[in-house]
């Protein structure tokens, strides 16, 4: 089963990437790795979520966000390489979290990330992975996550 008929398994159709909100690519390949910038969790040009984890948000919420911008990626992603199928594994994913002072869960909220790449990938969708607190994101998103593939030769 190719992977965007796993995605649609799991009720995720691939739109088209969102555009950079600034001057950078989306996505550049070195070798046989993909590294992504980062992104949010908008759907239609609007962020799903706002605000900051621990005060505006619950840690499901975060999730959502988290999967939501990991739907984002997969579309960069799709974009870039022009077929899912040419991933070989998911290498790593840096999470940033927006985070209320106080707040320590950062990994639960990407877990809503990490999930659905095991679920749709497989043991190939298990990462290398960091968490971490921001004061602030851009735009007030309450997630931003770039990544790492190794794609086939």
């Amino acid at each position: 089963m190719s992977i965007v008929d796993r995605l649609a398994a799991v009720g995720i159709e691939l739109a088209d990437p969102p555009a950079p909100a600034a001057i950078y690519v989306p996505a550049v390949t070195v070798g046989n790795l993909v590294y992504t910038s980062g992104n949010d969790c908008r759907v239609n040009g609007e962020l799903l979520y706002r605000g900051k984890l621990g005060r505006d948000l619950t840690i499901e919420q975060g999730q959502a966000a988290a999967r939501q911008t990991m739907v984002n990626l997969l579309s960069v992603l799709q974009a870039h390489l022009g077929d899912l199928d040419r991933i070989q594994r998911i290498v790593k994913l840096l999470g940033f979290v927006n985070s209320a002072p106080g707040f320590v869960e950062q990994p639960y909220v990407i877990n809503g990330a990490s999930s659905l790449l095991e679920e749709v990938f497989g043991d190939a969708g298990r990462h290398a992975r960091s968490a971490v607190a921001a004061p602030e994101l851009p735009f007030d998103t309450p997630v931003e996550i770039e990544m790492i593939v190794q794609i086939k030769a």
